[in-house]
């Protein structure tokens, strides 16, 4: 319907055809756009549907990364059932400097759609991810994540379950997200397990969990990504750096 009241429009103020043609393309991403969020509406935004949208957005060869971090951000943003502003503030500060200012609004509008749909489908949209995306990659994503769950101060027990979830349908193994948790949620033990290890571990397997953590959070591994991504990723490896030199200063390690 807009294709043919912008054609209409267009004519109109420019008098000539080519007005016409320019407001009939701008009518049909009008159309194409009411036309998805219609779709997802309609049909009380069940999973499946909520996916279809998702792969909408994500065959587009420069939004299939981005779609799949919003999808992921909406469901962290929801975990504890109260999206907050500085959570919000914290996606789109990420998101201008990922792909620039002119881009924000559009994302927002995708992340304004997974927060409305009352069921997010995690299974599907985890499995895509997996599927088209490094294990170092899916490791940075969860990284992202948790620092929206801790935008606010706090990672709340029910966003850790989620976390949790998001992590083991993304294939990431139980050590990496541990370890990444721990740079988030500390308690006594964190600086172990940041490397990967027990409070037990001996002298030896200190040294070797933590060069085996460099070797594996080492910013090169994602160095194809973004700026931001880039900036997450040497904070990652801070970490492994701090817990290392932490346990080292307490046990009187060389």
């Amino acid at each position: 319907m807009f294709k043919f009241i912008g054609a209409a429009v267009g004519f109109f103020f420019l008098r000539s055809f080519t007005g016409a043609v320019i407001g009939f393309v701008i009518g049909s991403v009008i159309d194409n756009y009411a036309g998805i969020s219609a779709q997802v509406k309609s049909k009380g935004g069940k999973p499946e549907d909520v996916f279809e949208y998702y792969r909408s957005q994500a065959s587009r060869s420069h939004e299939d990364f981005a779609t799949m971090l919003i999808a992921l951000s909406a469901a962290v943003m929801k975990a504890d059932g109260r999206p907050l502003k500085v959570e919000l503030d914290y996606i789109k500060g990420f998101l201008t400097q990922q792909f620039g200012q002119q881009y924000t609004q559009q994302h927002l509008q995708i992340l304004k759609h997974f927060l409305d749909a009352p069921q997010i489908p995690l299974e599907q949209i985890c499995s895509d991810i997996s599927q088209r995306t490094k294990e170092e990659v899916r490791i940075q994503l969860l990284h992202y994540l948790f620092g929206i769950a801790k935008a606010d101060g706090h990672v709340a027990d029910e966003e850790i379950r989620l976390l949790k979830r998001i992590a083991a349908l993304m294939q990431i193994p139980t050590t990496d997200f541990e370890s990444v948790k721990n740079m988030f949620y500390r308690d006594v033990n964190s600086d172990y397990h940041v490397l990967g290890i027990e409070p037990t571990a001996t002298e030896e397997e200190i040294k070797k969990a933590y060069r085996q953590m460099a070797i594996r959070y080492h910013p090169d591994k994602v160095i194809h990504m973004g700026e931001e991504y880039q900036k997450g990723a040497k904070e990652k490896f801070q970490k492994v750096q701090e817990a290392y030199e932490n346990i080292k200063k307490s046990r009187g390690i060389a």
